[in-house]
C-alpha cells in the first residue's frame, strides 16, 4: 500500500508548519484585543510599550487608517480598529518584539480608553426597529471571491438579502391538505482546527511575502495586493504544512494584520495565535429558520417556505454567500413545485462568521429534515415513506436555475437502511432517525497545473491547492501517476507557492479533486503528449505504436527510457517536459458554467439510547452514505465522510460559541466542548457510491462536506420517533432532552 508522503512527514516531526519557520531577522507580534462588545476607542497609549524591553514598536489603528478597509464581498474591515471596536477580541494594536515573551508582556501595557456605545449582539437586536448601527455604510465588492456580491439593506444590519421564488406558493397552500410550520435555531460553531490561526509576513520595499496556513492563497495575495497597492506578482504566498482548516481559514484572515506589522518595522513579523484567540478571529453563521411546508392529500410536498436569517458577526467575510447557499440547500433533494426562499445575514456584535465545511449546509439541513419527520407525523406517513414519495429523481431538477441532480437518493436512502438492518422493536429503548441532505458545492470551476516529467522519470506536480490533512496532494499525485502510467513513488507535488504554482481559486467547496484533479489530469496528458510525439519525431515511428510505461515509453519493440529519449533528441544528457493543464468555465464545451457542477449529496441513519434520568444521548450506531462518482484514494475518502460526520456530532450534541450580551463565556479550549473518542458510535458504516458519473477525473465527484450535514437532524429524529421529543435548537445536551422528556405529554 501507498502511504502519502505527508503521513510520513507528520509522523515523524518532520513536517513543518509556519509555527516550525524561522524567517532571518524575524520579529514576533501579539495582538491585544478589545474587551468590548462596541465601543468608541477614545485614545490609545501605547508609550510604555514601546519603552519596554525587547519591544521594537507598536502598530495601532492610526498606523493603518489611510490603507482603508478591506473585505471578500463588502469592504467594512479594517487592518485594526481605528475609531471604534464592534466585538470582543477586535484587534486594536499589535506589539512587536524581539521575543514573544517581551511582546506578552508590552501587550499588557498598552492602555486602550473605550466608550461603550449600544450593542446589538443577537439577531432579534440586530433587527429591531431601534437598533444601533454596527456599520454606517456598505461598500458591497463585485465577483471580487465569489460571483456576484452582496445585497445589503441600507441603514439596517442587513449586509445580505437573497430571495428566490419558483411558482406560486399561495396559490398551492390555497388547495393543500396540510400546512405545518416550524422554527429552528443553529447556534455559532468553532472551527476548531488544531493549528491556531499563524502567519509570517516579510515586507520588504515593494515586495511582499507571506507565509500562511491559507486555504485560498490566491485571495490572500488578491487582498493584500490591494491594500498595499502592490503589483500581484510582487505578493508571494506559501502554505506549508496546515493543521486543519475547516473553511476557518478559507478566504483571508490574519494577513493583512500581520502584512501590516511587518510593513511598519521593516522586518519579518510573526503572529502566532493561541487556540482561544482563534475562537475570537471566526466561527461558523448561527442561524434562525422559519420553515412552512404544505403537502397533499396523497402526502406529496406542494409547497415550501423558508425565512432564514443569520448570525454573521461584525464583519462581512463570506457571510452573504453562506446565506445564499443556506436558502439553496434548505430544498434538500425534494422535488417541491412551488418554493419561496427568503435568506438574509445581519451584523451582530459578535465574532465574525465565516465559511465553514458545507457553508450554510448543517444549518440548513438540520431545520428541513427535523421538519421532514414533523410533517410525516402530522399526516400519517413514516418518515421514510414520506421522503421517499417527494425525491426528486435522477436527472430532474429541485429548482430550474440548478443542475438537474446526479444521483439517485432512494438508492442511499436503502443502503444506510440495510446497513444497520431491521427497525428496533417498540418496545426497545434504542431510537432510529433518518435525515438526507444535498447541497450545491460552490465551486469555482477556475483552476490551473503544471506537471513537468524529468529526464531521470521524476515528476513535479504544481498546483495551488493546499494540504490541509485531508490528502489532496496525495490524489493529485496518484492522479499524476496513473495518467502518465509511472510509479507513484517518482511524483512529487509540490508546497503551495504562488511564485511557482499556477492560478487556483482555493481549497474549499469540495472542488479540490474535481477542478484540480482534472488540471492535473490534463496537464499530464499535455506532458504524455509532448514525449511522445518527441519520440515519434526523432525515431520516426507513428504515434498509434507508443505508449508510456514505468520509466519511459514502449516502441513495441523495445523499451526507450526517458534519459534516451532526452539525450537523442537533445542531444546533452538533460531535459524535461512540461504540461499544462486548465480548467474554466468553458471547460468541456461550456458544461462547466452551469451551477453546481456537481451535487454532494449524503444520507445518515442514526440509533441512539437516551438516559431518560440525565438526559444524555448515546449514538450506539449509525450509517453514512454519499454518492461521490469514484473513489480515489479509498482510505482518505472514508477518513473524511468519517471526519465530517463526527464534526457534525460536535454542533449535534455539544458545540455552541456562546455569548452573553456580546461577551463570549466559553471562548476557550478548556470550557468548549468537543466530541470525544468515547463519543464516536459503537458501530459506524460508511457507504460510497461509485457510478463513475461524475466530472472530475475517471467519473470523481467532489465530497468531505455531504456527510456532516445529516447527523444532527438523524439523531433529533430518533429522539422524536422513540422519545416523543422534539428539540429545536442546538446543540441537543443532556439538560435540553431532561426537560423536553420532563415537559413531553
Amino acid at each position: 500500500m501507498n502511504v502519502r508522503a505527508d503521513l510520513i512527514e507528520k509522523v515523524t516531526g518532520r513536517a513543518e508548519f509556519v509555527t516550525d519557520l524561522d524567517v532571518p531577522g524575524m520579529l514576533h507580534g501579539v495582538v491585544v484585543r478589545s474587551p468590548a462588545v462596541h465601543a468608541r476607542i477614545r485614545s490609545i497609549d501605547a508609550s510604555a510599550a514601546r519603552s519596554a524591553a525587547g519591544v521594537v514598536d507598536v502598530l495601532t489603528g492610526a498606523d493603518v487608517e489611510s490603507f482603508g478597509q478591506w473585505g471578500l464581498l463588502l469592504r467594512d474591515r479594517p487592518l485594526l480598529a481605528v475609531d471604534r471596536v464592534r466585538y470582543v477580541g477586535e484587534p486594536v494594536a499589535v506589539v512587536i518584539a524581539a521575543t514573544i515573551e517581551a511582546a506578552e508582556n508590552a501587550a499588557e501595557q498598552v492602555y486602550v480608553e473605550y466608550e461603550e456605545l449600544p450593542r446589538a449582539a443577537t439577531i432579534e437586536a440586530a433587527l429591531a426597529e431601534d437598533a444601533p448601527l454596527i456599520h454606517d455604510r456598505h461598500d458591497s465588492i463585485n465577483d471580487f471571491y465569489f460571483k456576484g456580491g452582496a445585497k445589503p439593506v441600507a441603514n439596517t444590519n442587513v449586509f445580505h438579502t437573497f430571495c428566490n421564488d419558483t411558482g406560486d406558493v399561495d396559490a398551492a397552500e390555497a388547495t393543500a391538505a396540510y400546512i405545518h410550520e416550524d422554527r429552528f435555531r443553529f447556534p455559532a460553531i468553532f472551527h476548531y482546527a488544531m493549528e491556531p490561526h499563524t502567519v509570517i509576513a516579510d515586507f520588504r520595499g515593494n515586495a511582499l511575502t507571506v507565509w500562511s496556513g491559507a486555504q485560498t492563497p490566491a485571495a490572500v495575495q488578491k487582498v493584500l495586493s490591494r491594500i498595499f497597492d502592490l503589483q500581484l506578482a510582487k505578493v508571494r504566498v506559501i502554505v506549508p504544512f496546515v493543521g486543519g482548516g475547516f473553511g476557518g481559514k478559507a478566504s483571508v484572515k490574519i494577513e493583512p494584520l500581520v502584512a501590516a506589522a511587518s510593513w511598519k518595522v521593516g522586518r519579518p513579523v510573526r503572529v502566532a495565535q493561541s487556540l482561544a484567540e482563534s475562537m475570537l478571529t471566526c466561527r461558523r453563521l448561527g442561524a434562525d429558520i422559519r420553515i412552512r411546508t404544505a403537502v397533499d392529500a396523497e402526502g406529496r410536498i406542494v409547497a415550501k417556505s423558508a425565512k432564514i436569517v443569520m448570525d454573521g458577526g461584525a464583519y462581512a467575510d463570506t457571510g452573504p454567500a453562506v446565506a445564499t447557499k443556506t436558502a439553496n440547500r434548505i430544498i434538500g433533494p425534494y422535488a417541491i413545485p412551488n418554493l419561496r426562499l427568503d435568506s438574509s445575514a445581519v451584523y451582530t456584535n459578535t465574532v465574525p462568521g465565516a465559511a465553514f465545511r458545507s457553508i450554510g449546509g448543517p444549518q440548513a439541513v438540520w431545520a428541513a429534515e427535523s421538519h421532514m419527520d414533523n410533517v410525516a407525523a402530522a399526516i400519517g406517513l413514516s418518515p421514510t415513506e414520506f421522503r421517499l414519495r417527494n425525491l426528486a429523481a435522477r436527472g430532474q431538477r429541485i429548482r430550474p436555475d440548478l443542475r438537474a441532480l446526479d444521483v439517485d437518493m432512494s438508492e442511499l436512502i436503502g443502503l444506510v437502511g440495510q446497513s444497520l438492518g431491521s427497525n428496533p422493536q417498540p418496545s426497545s429503548s434504542v431510537a432510529r432517525g433518518l435525515a438526507v441532505g444535498a447541497t450545491d458545492p460552490g465551486i469555482v470551476p477556475i483552476g490551473n497545473a503544471v506537471v513537468r516529467l524529468k529526464i531521470d522519470g521524476s515528476v513535479l506536480v504544481a498546483i495551488a491547492s493546499v494540504e490541509i490533512g485531508q490528502g489532496s496532494h496525495a490524489t493529485m499525485a496518484r492522479i499524476a501517476a496513473q495518467t502518465l502510467n509511472q510509479p507513484l513513488s517518482s511524483v512529487t507535488v509540490l508546497t503551495t507557492d504562488t511564485a511557482v504554482a499556477p492560478f487556483d481559486w482555493g481549497t474549499g467547496a469540495s472542488r479540490s479533486t474535481v477542478i484540480v484533479g482534472l488540471s492535473v489530469e490534463n496537464a499530464a496528458q499535455d506532458a504524455a503528449k509532448q514525449i511522445l510525439d518527441l519520440v515519434a519525431d526523432v525515431w520516426s515511428l507513428p504515434l498509434d505504436q507508443l505508449s508510456l510505461v514505468p520509466g519511459g515509453v514502449s516502441t513495441r519493440s523495445e523499451v526507450l527510457t526517458f534519459h534516451q529519449i532526452f539525450h537523442r533528441a537533445f542531444g546533452v544528457d538533460s531535459g524535461e517536459v512540461i504540461g499544462r493543464g486548465a480548467i474554466t468555465p468553458r471547460s468541456n464545451n461550456g458544461a462547466f458554467a452551469e451551477a453546481p457542477l456537481f451535487w454532494e449529496t449524503a444520507a445518515g441513519l442514526a440509533e441512539v439510547i437516551v438516559d431518560e434520568d440525565t438526559g444524555q444521548i448515546s449514538l450506539k450506531r449509525y450509517a453514512t452514505a454519499a454518492d461521490v462518482g469514484r473513489v480515489v484514494n479509498r482510505v482518505a475518502a472514508e477518513g473524511q465522510d468519517e471526519g465530517a460526520a463526527i464534526q457534525g456530532l460536535g454542533h449535534a450534541l455539544f458545540e455552541a460559541l456562546e455569548f452573553e450580551d456580546g461577551q463570549p463565556i466559553n471562548a476557550t479550549p478548556i470550557d468548549y466542548t468537543i466530541p470525544n473518542i468515547d463519543d464516536v458510535p459503537e458501530t459506524f458504516s460508511t457507504i460510497l457510491v461509485e457510478n463513475e458519473d461524475g466530472p472530475g477525473p475517471r467519473g470523481a465527484k467532489g465530497m468531505g462536506e455531504g456527510a456532516i450535514l445529516p447527523i444532527a437532524p438523524a439523531i433529533a429524529n430518533a429522539l422524536y420517533a422513540g422519545y416523543g421529543i422534539r428539540i429545536t435548537d442546538l446543540p441537543m445536551t443532556p439538560e435540553k432532552v431532561w426537560r423536553a422528556l420532563k415537559q413531553r405529554s
